[in-house]
């Protein structure tokens, strides 16, 4: 049987490659996605599809080069926790910016239910404007 960190890991090696459906692939279909309060894609989101419609297209189409560096992934279990950085630079601003991030993943049976983002939105606000 697949863990909890093995699919959370299998999200973050797709990522590396840029494979967007791979992203999707680990997540449920009634997954709750919630990015912070203050992020541009502020909010929480049901299903891979409103995932990829309201924070994977919009992140790629504002940023340059938007990447999450996965630095630690810590095993709890049921839940997973990954911690890193986002780097990019905002098209409309020429601004970098490079935050720190934790991402707070709950797996069961064999899928991603829910993941929560953690991360400085000052920091990103500062480069959208």
């Amino acid at each position: 049987m697949t863990t909890a960190y093995e699919i959370v890991k299998a999200h973050y090696d797709a990522n590396e490659r840029k494979d967007i459906e791979g992203m999707l692939a680990v997540l449920a279909d009634d997954v709750q996605w919630t990015e912070m309060d203050g992020f541009p894609c502020r909010g929480t989101y049901v299903g891979p599809k409103a995932v990829l419609e309201n924070v994977f297209i919009p992140l790629g189409g504002a940023w340059d080069d938007y990447t999450f560096t996965l630095e630690r992934l810590l095993d709890a279990g049921n839940e997973v926790v990954a911690v890193g950085n986002y780097t990019a630079t905002h098209k409309k601003t020429g601004k970098a910016m490079n935050v720190r991030v934790v991402h707070v993943w709950g797996v069961s049976d064999g899928k991603v239910r829910r993941f929560e983002q953690f991360t400085d939105t000052l920091r990103v606000a500062e480069a959208m404007s």
